[in-house]
C-alpha cells in the first residue's frame, strides 16, 4: 500500500512540472544572447561616433581661435609700427619747432640790434644827451614790447609782499615803518616770466 502511494506522488510531481505546459512543437530562440549582444555594439559605435564628433568640432573651434588670434596678433603688430612712426614723427615735429621758435625769436631780435647800431652811429657827433636819452628809450621801449609780445613780462616788485615764488631777497634792511615790515622797499635786479611761469626771480631787498 505504502509503494503505490510513493509512486503515485512522484508520477503527480513529473505531471505538474512547468516543462509539461510547452508545446512540443515550440522552438526555443538560442539567438537571444546575439540580439543583446548587438544592441551594446550599436550603442558602443553611436558613443564612439558622439565623442568623433565633439572632437572634430573642438579641432574647428581651436582652428578658429588661432586663426583670430593671429589675425589679432598682425594688427597689434601693425599698430605698434603705426605708434613706433607716430612716435618718431612728434619728436622731429618737437624739434623743429623748438628750433623754428628759436630761429623766429632770435630773428625778432635783430630790428632792434640794427636800431642800437644806428644810433650808436647818430651820436657819434652829437653832443646833446637829451638827444640821445630819448634815442635809448626809443630802442629801450621797442626792446620791451617786442618781449611781451613773445609772452616776457616784468615782475613787480618794489612796493610788493615778499613773494619767494618771484623773489630773491639779496639783503634786509630795518622797515623804515610798521606797514613796510615784510615788504620789497628796492629792486636791483628785475624779474621776468614767461606766459606767467618765472623766468628770472627778482632781486630784491625787503624790510624787517
Amino acid at each position: 500500500m505504502s509503494k503505490n502511494k510513493n509512486r503515485q506522488y512522484a508520477d503527480n510531481r513529473e505531471n505538474n512540472s512547468p516543462l509539461n505546459d510547452l508545446d512540443p512543437g515550440m522552438e526555443v530562440d538560442d539567438n537571444v544572447p546575439e540580439a543583446e549582444d548587438q544592441t551594446v555594439q550599436d550603442e558602443q559605435e553611436q558613443m564612439i561616433e558622439g565623442q568623433e564628433n565633439t572632437i572634430d568640432k573642438l579641432e574647428k573651434d581651436l582652428a578658429d581661435v588661432n586663426a583670430a588670434l593671429e589675425k589679432e596678433k598682425k594688427e597689434y603688430l601693425f599698430l605698434m609700427a603705426e605708434f613706433d612712426n607716430f612716435r618718431k614723427r612728434t619728436v622731429k615735429e618737437k624739434a623743429d619747432i623748438i628750433k623754428n621758435a628759436g630761429e623766429k625769436v632770435l630773428a625778432g631780435l635783430l630790428p632792434i640790434v640794427d636800431d642800437f647800431e644806428r644810433g650808436l652811429e647818430a651820436n657819434r657827433n652829437v653832443d646833446d644827451a637829451e638827444t640821445v636819452k630819448q634815442g635809448m628809450e626809443l630802442i629801450y621801449n621797442k626792446l620791451v614790447k617786442y618781449l611781451e609780445q613773445n609772452g616776457v613780462k616784468a615782475i613787480e616788485s618794489t612796493g610788493a609782499e615778499f613773494n619767494p615764488d618771484i623773489h630773491e631777497a639779496i639783503a634786509m634792511v630795518p622797515a623804515p615803518d610798521e606797514e613796510s615790515k615784510g615788504k620789497v622797499i628796492d629792486t636791483p635786479t628785475k624779474g621776468y616770466t614767461l606766459n606767467d611761469k618765472v623766468l628770472r626771480h627778482a632781486k630784491v631787498v625787503v624790510a624787517q
